[in-house]
């Protein structure tokens, strides 16, 4: 009688580690020899990035530099809304020109000594397009016109609601303008301008 429970067992084991095999080789997958070698991708994206820069370096903003930068503007766009909403400056300082810097840091201050709640929530960019974009002196600027969809309202402190609706999205239409020194290392962009 005792071996047969051995034999249970090991029938047992068997199929918990099938089981794992397979749940493992779907979640990772298998090898179909279509896999991308890491070490020419990386070469292949820092070559981009190589020639994006030299291109703002020059001062060539074609389409495919208007593209890369839309795409990390709409990134920040975002990252700006949710962490302002949430009162989280120190999350994006590294994206904010000084002045904007101070500007937030204001209206927060205020929001605070007002005991005012601000609940918002992003639901994404319906689009972003550029609107302009110069060179002065080694500052690039480009302007861009966003429209997103958000939530967004304001609370006092026993949570009545001072304006917007927490059940309502709302089309938001925004101008703002980015700037970076083109002789800079650094790939961020400040945004220096909201208020356009």
């Amino acid at each position: 009688m005792n071996y047969s429970f051995e034999y249970i067992d090991i029938v047992l084991l068997a199929m918990i580690a099938g089981f794992i095999f397979l749940r493992l080789r779907g979640i990772l997958g298998k090898r179909n020899g279509n896999e991308e070698n890491i070490d020419s991708s990386f070469t292949k994206d820092f070559q981009t990035n190589e020639i994006l820069k030299n291109k703002i370096k020059k001062n060539i903003f074609d389409e495919e530099a208007k593209e890369d930068f839309l795409k990390g503007a709409k990134i920040a766009y975002e990252t700006i809304i949710t962490n302002f909403a949430l009162g989280n400056l120190k999350e994006i300082n590294y994206l904010l020109d000084k002045k904007v810097s101070s500007e937030f840091h204001h209206a927060l201050n205020e929001r605070k000594s007002k005991e005012i709640k601000s609940e918002t929530t992003f639901i994404g960019i319906n689009s972003a397009t550029i609107k302009d974009h110069i060179k002065k002196n080694n500052m690039l600027e480009v302007t861009v016109d966003f429209v997103s969809e958000i939530i967004s309202c304001t609370k006092d402190k026993n949570d009545k609601i001072l304006s917007g609706d927490p059940d309502k999205v709302k089309k938001v239409f925004d101008t703002w303008k980015f700037s970076k020194d083109s002789k800079s290392n650094s790939p961020n962009w400040l945004l220096i301008d909201t208020q356009l």
